[in-house]
């Protein structure tokens, strides 16, 4: 038998106690272990280090659902496959296929099995062959499942265990300190074998909350972390990991139960014999978002949720001084954590993460002009019983449209602007397909099913994509082509290490501009974005180029002179300057 390390009993035994204080930690940790590392498995002698090896600069994701696209014929993983391997096997090195379980809403997100592969996308054959040339990353939608699912149909029924895997309140409890991401009710009437009861439901009523102060709920996730490991998964991105700890009179969102989860699950990580990396998806705040990197010891990874939202108000006002702002006050990652930088995803562009740094009627100029060019707008639950806009539902090539002053002709340029910074940013970056392929808004799908998001939801007939794509007169050619060949510049900076150093610069406020740093200080990139359609100049001495280096603007080739003239920029044009290529 495997001789387990005294330091991860010890860990395992110190946060477990933090999450069930009246149950044997020893115990408990016993079977922890034996969850994640059952039969012949092992853990790690050691736990790896914090250190900056588990990514580089030439780490770039894309994000997609595993039916993104479709032919009536293959199937869509297989088509997924091939488009990867065809347009971006030498750009993308990492993916993330959105739930790809069985399901009943939410476009995968209430899952009834997170065992199988959903039988209408593949099986887990074909899950294993992307992830055989592409690091994958799965859901672990850990804050609820289907109401139609095994485990709620178990729960209905009283049969043991899943008689106590779900959250339960009454409607006399008060509840009106709980965060709300939705405006649906929080709790749902259902008949069980044991009576009547109200359970919990922070999302939808098909997609109830499980019980987390269980014991067996966490070890029945953590047996399922380990599946997804087992089938080639080495990013584990925890769904709406914030809400997973309930305790009545509170906001029951990132209480510290919540937090010594996490970590528990980053110490299982660690311990990994397999390179795992631990994502955390909390679309919150600025200050909140970033409580989960812990002190070293949470997420490896979170999402930079303030960066959309800010982005689109720096292009659509054509100046990037709040952009500025919150970057500057930005702190760099700590030593073995990155920040996952996106402008779009599956979801909206959330709302919440502009908090405290968007002024109130900006925010509402965003909105507005969102809605002029046909994005719509979904709304949360307040504590006082009103409403706020949750999220923006809208492609980001769409909202890229024009500014606060209406269309006009720059919607490539601008895109291309937006999605270079954020290539641009300390991170590593994380591009949605239908970023990739400029795809319009979805009025269809919105349509067809009453959900908001499905806007930004496409899916690609992928004969009809190729035939586009085949022609480079199309946007979505000249989209893709543009991005690709930023990515394949990006990808070779030593400078754009997802931890190199960043700094951001004080120049005209329509300029957006950071300079990064390798890690062993050889390269130097100073990063300067134009987000408005204005004509502007630079002064070579402004950004500090250091004299008898030799500077070049990588997107361009232009030689840059550091005691030459001023730097023109066009509108909306991005400038890579580097000491070296």
């Amino acid at each position: 038998m495997t001789t387990i390390s005294p330091n991860l009993k010890m860990k395992l035994r110190d946060l477990l106690e933090q999450i069930y204080p009246a149950l044997d930690q020893d115990h408990l940790a016993h079977e922890v272990i034996a969850a994640f590392w059952p039969e012949d498995m092992h853990p790690r002698k050691r736990s790896r280090v914090p250190g900056n090896k588990l990514w580089s600069s030439k780490d770039v994701m894309v994000i997609t659902y595993g039916n993104s696209f479709v032919d009536g014929t293959h199937k869509p993983l297989d088509l997924l496959n091939d488009f990867l391997k065809r347009y971006l096997k030498s750009y993308v090195n990492s993916v993330h296929i959105l739930p790809f379980f069985p399901f009943t809403s939410d476009d995968g997100f209430a899952v009834t099995d997170y065992r199988a592969v959903n039988s209408h996308l593949g099986d887990w054959a074909d899950v294993e062959r992307i992830a055989s040339e592409f690091k994958l990353m799965s859901d672990l939608v850990l804050n609820h499942v289907s109401s139609q699912g095994k485990w709620f149909n178990g729960y209905l029924q009283g049969h043991e265990p899943y008689d106590k895997f779900f959250f339960e309140a009454s409607p006399n409890d008060d509840l009106s300190e709980v965060v709300r991401p939705r405006t649906s009710p929080l709790l749902r009437e259902v008949e069980t074998a044991n009576g009547t009861r109200h359970v919990w439901c922070t999302f939808s009523h098909d997609q109830v909350d499980v019980d987390f102060s269980n014991p067996e709920v966490l070890l029945e996730f953590i047996r399922i972390m380990r599946l997804h490991i087992n089938h080639g998964v080495r990013i584990i991105r925890l769904d709406a990991v914030a809400f997973i700890w309930k305790e009545l009179g509170t906001n029951c969102i990132h209480l510290p139960e919540t937090h010594a989860i996490v970590q528990l699950m980053r110490v299982l990580c660690d311990f990994a014999v397999e390179p795992i990396i631990l994502l955390t998806e909390t679309n919150v705040p600025n200050v909140e978002n970033l409580s989960y990197f812990g002190n070293r010891n949470e997420a490896h990874a979170i999402y930079n949720f303030s960066l959309p939202p800010l982005l689109l108000h720096a292009l659509m006002s054509g100046t990037a001084e709040h952009l500025h702002r919150w970057q500057a006050t930005m702190p760099p990652a700590q030593l073995g954590c990155a920040y996952l930088n996106f402008t779009a995803s599956h979801d909206g562009i959330g709302m919440r993460p502009a908090e405290g740094i968007l002024p109130p009627e900006e925010k509402e100029q965003v909105i507005e002009k969102v809605r002029d060019f046909g994005g719509r707008v979904s709304m949360r639950a307040l504590p006082d019983g009103g409403e706020a806009p949750y999220e923006l539902n809208i492609t980001w090539f769409d909202a890229m449209k024009g500014t606060f002053e209406g269309e006009d002709e720059f919607q490539v340029d601008r895109f291309l602007c937006s999605q270079t910074i954020a290539m641009a940013l300390e991170g590593i970056p994380a591009i949605y397909v239908h970023s990739l392929l400029g795809t319009p808004n979805d009025q269809q799908g919105v349509e067809k099913t009453g959900v908001n998001r499905a806007i930004n939801r496409h899916r690609w007939d992928y004969a009809a994509l190729r035939e586009q794509l085949d022609d480079p007169s199309s946007v979505h050619a000249q989209v893709l082509r543009q991005m690709k060949r930023r990515i394949d510049v990006r990808c070779a900076q030593e400078a754009f290490h997802p931890n190199g150093t960043q700094f951001t610069l004080h120049l005209d406020p329509r300029i957006f501009g950071i300079w990064r740093q390798s890690l062993n200080r050889d390269q130097s990139i100073f990063a300067l974005h134009n987000v408005s359609k204005d004509e502007l100049s630079i002064k070579p001495m402004s950004i500090n180029l250091i004299g008898g280096e030799d500077w070049i603007d990588l997107l361009s080739g232009e030689p840059i002179h550091a005691n030459g003239t001023d730097i023109p920029m066009r509108p909306y044009q991005c400038r890579w300057i580097t000491n070296r290529r």
